[in-house]
């Protein structure tokens, strides 16, 4: 199975283009952050080429620029080709079938002066509003919960896929 979901930043503007044939493709870099950090404690990005075609790509060019977050959803595609200096390249990318905003587009355009997410206290939820464990309900647990889903199955090691 060849699935890829992303969630990023765009590096740059996207670049809206048509086929001879008249379909509509755009081509865009998204920046993924690494999991992992450096011995400075800097996390690191991966640059990932991708590509939208049809409608969407009419979309992300119209409402992605440089700095917004999306999230993309696609395969991983591989090609080749012979360079003009008569060498053999390849290219990666993703295809997206999918791509959603998830940084707004609004006319003042933050994304696009302040790439990075803006977190701030306030934004989670207050201690005084979460309900303290010992005011809980809990399910009265002494009849069997299940006994009218009708008999016991039992499954030997030969039944399992694994």
């Amino acid at each position: 199975m060849n699935k890829v979901i992303l969630v990023g930043r765009l590096t740059r503007d996207p670049e809206l283009r048509t086929t001879p044939g008249g379909m509509a493709v755009t081509r865009f870099t998204i920046a993924v952050s690494q999991n992992y950090t450096n011995k400075n404690g800097e996390r690191g990005a991966d640059f990932i080429n991708c590509s939208a075609w049809g409608r969407q790509a009419d979309n992300i060019s119209k409402y992605c620029h440089k700095g917004t977050l999306v999230s993309a959803e696609g395969r991983i595609r591989t090609s080749s080709y012979t360079g003009q200096d008569g060498n053999k390249r390849y290219t990666t990318e993703v295809v997206c079938d999918t791509v959603n905003f998830l940084s707004s587009s609004s006319g003042n355009n933050t994304a696009r002066n302040n790439p990075e997410p803006n977190y701030q206290q306030d934004n989670f939820m207050p201690e005084e509003n979460i309900m303290p464990v010992d005011n809980m309900e809990t399910a009265d647990l002494t009849e069997d919960p299940f006994k009218s889903f009708g008999e016991e199955i039992t499954l030997s090691s030969d039944d399992l896929p694994f």
